[in-house]
């Protein structure tokens, strides 16, 4: 499955006192045997240290989910839902470890009981940029996104499902919080 959208990345930093560009690439999804046509662009990721005009951030995202005063930005996008993980011969163990490998600490916050919903200590915000996609929270209230809804996701368990039959691709910045 291609992306509804290529993702580029350019990046800006400084060279003595003047604004240069340090990088400028297409970026690659992460994908899993887990998830398929799940696809996570991982762009970015700060710790608490953010100064200026030094290096800050991190070009790949060690963490799924921020870490303390940390932040994270990633765009994915969602296959249809009753995307099939199940084939002959299908390795769920392989597949779990791969996940734990490529999205460490992603699969600790998804419920197995209840696919795809989870609940996070960050703010989100997550902006629809293609396809449709179904915002479901904990007490089954739903809410469909289209390209250019914005939804601030304030720690609450939730989930994405994509009912249709086109991928579907959102833009996420997350945001370490403190839950009290």
């Amino acid at each position: 499955m291609n992306a509804p959208l290529p993702v580029r990345r350019i990046i800006t930093g400084h060279a003595g006192s003047k604004a240069v560009f340090t990088d400028d690439q297409s970026i690659e999804p992460v994908t899993l045997a887990l998830m398929p046509g799940l696809e996570n662009y991982e762009l970015w990721s700060t710790d608490p240290e953010r100064v200026l005009p030094d290096q800050v951030g991190q070009p790949t995202v060690p963490s799924y989910f921020p870490g303390p005063d940390g932040s994270v930005l990633r765009i994915v996008t969602f296959p249809p839902d009753g995307t099939t993980i199940q084939s002959e011969g299908f390795d769920f163990g392989a597949a779990l470890e791969e996940a734990a490998e490529k999205m460490p600490g992603a699969i600790e916050h998804f419920e197995p009981d209840n696919p795809g919903m989870h609940t996070t200590d960050s703010v989100d915000y997550a902006i629809c940029l293609a396809g449709e996609l179904v915002l479901e929270l904990d007490d089954g209230a739903e809410r469909t996104v289209t390209p250019g809804t914005v939804v601030v996701q304030r720690g609450t368990r939730h989930a994405w499902r994509n009912r249709t039959n086109e991928p579907a691709m959102m833009a996420f910045v997350l945001l370490s919080a403190t839950r009290e």
